[in-house]
């Protein structure tokens, strides 16, 4: 079934009225962004290089076993479900994604928006349990909210809390004065979007992605900022694989049946969750997805995920950054779906390692690298 029918209680209209007065809202000068995105099962893969990159070695065994089996198993390869971007409400061609984003690995499409714009949603679940978008900083009402709980609501505004299989749901978000950067803020901020279906499941089953919002009068018509030349985008994430939906498919991938515990006690996938960037390990996320120019001016929007071992300090060697007007080379992302926006000068040339600052994170693998390639001509 689809549902593409817009806001049922009160209009967008309406709600910007009532909120104008204190924290600004959506207005006609702003532009409708459209988006058609659905959540489709995928085969996850967080070493594709099949090693450890920075030191050209295998990666550690012990962080990478599946516990309780007799002998060494290595799971890198899990199914997920991520949000892909497609080209018409179809779906049925996948929208390519554009070089400058291809570092987003695992996360869904950056959605991006200008005070005063509208963001839509056209989503469409093709994985096998109800899930949802469900977005942050934005305005919503009860229809585009994504997250089940008793809120005096029903019927259809019931039906983006979790929109079951094969079905289409509109998600409808203005983008107030209150969503877009604060007065200490650069001229673009991130927030992000998840599902809120069964939160913990559906985000360590790879349901994130971000959103950039850029001041009024600061974006050029993609709504991208002018005073950036180059975006990145950074999910620190500590994926717990033994607790989302396809659990039980992933431990019959690598076990043979999907019992939690065998002749040799327990089974379950190693630690307390797989420390990416992105979904990649141990710099697997492609060096020449993040490659910048030296001079260019460049945004990184840093994030952590939703799990409680999610306290991450992103470091970046070979250069400084500057976070909420104030310099450093290593960011605090104290504590679960916390967010920030860094503002670096590319002035160093070099190939630089990225990575949590947090032992146990860079030894599970959460690291990555930057390249800054040296100026040419005159």
């Amino acid at each position: 079934m689809s549902r593409l029918s817009g806001p049922s209680r009160i209009t967008v209209t309406g709600i910007c009225a009532l909120l104008s007065l204190t924290m600004g809202c959506a207005s006609p000068s702003g532009v409708t962004r459209t988006y058609y995105v659905a959540a489709d099962e995928v085969d996850w893969e967080y070493l594709p290089a099949g090693k450890n990159v920075l030191n050209d070695e295998p990666a550690p065994v012990e962080v990478l076993r599946v516990n309780g089996l007799e002998d060494t198993v290595i799971a890198t390869v899990f199914k997920k479900a991520v949000y892909r971007e497609y080209t018409d409400s179809t779906f049925t061609e996948l929208a390519p994604r554009p070089p400058e984003w291809a570092h987003l690995g695992m996360l869904g499409p950056v959605f991006r928006g200008v005070v005063d714009d509208t963001i839509v949603i056209v989503f469409k679940n093709n994985t096998s349990h109800p899930v949802s978008v469900h977005p942050h900083g934005v305005i919503y009402q009860k229809d585009s909210e994504g997250a089940p709980y008793t809120d005096g609501t029903e019927g259809d505004d019931k039906h983006d809390d979790g929109v079951p299989s094969g079905e289409i749901h509109r998600y409808v978000w203005p983008v107030p004065e209150r969503a877009g950067p604060g007065p200490m803020d650069p001229s673009s901020i991130i927030w992000p979007y998840h599902s809120h279906t069964e939160e913990v499941k559906d985000v360590n089953g790879g349901l994130i992605g971000a959103m950039i919002i850029t001041r009024r009068g600061m974006g050029d018509a993609e709504g991208r900022p002018t005073d950036v030349d180059r975006e990145f985008v950074t999910l620190f994430g500590a994926q717990i694989e033994n607790t989302t939906q396809y659990t039980a498919e992933n431990l019959a991938r690598y076990t043979g049946d999907t019992l939690r515990v065998g002749p040799n006690g327990p089974r379950f996938f190693y630690g307390n969750g797989y420390h990416s960037i992105n979904g990649y390990l141990f710099a697997n996320l492609p060096l020449e997805t993040l490659t910048m120019d030296e001079g260019d001016r460049v945004r990184w929007y840093v994030f952590s995920s939703t799990s409680f071992n999610d306290f991450h300090t992103p470091h970046w060697h070979g250069g400084t950054l500057l976070i909420n007007q104030k310099r450093a080379d290593v960011a605090d992302l104290g504590g679960p779906l916390l967010m920030l926006t860094a503002d670096m000068v590319a002035d160093n040339p070099g190939i630089w390692l990225f990575h949590c600052h947090f032992g146990e994170h860079m030894e599970e693998g959460m690291s990555s690298r930057f390249e800054i390639r040296p100026a040419t001509g005159g």
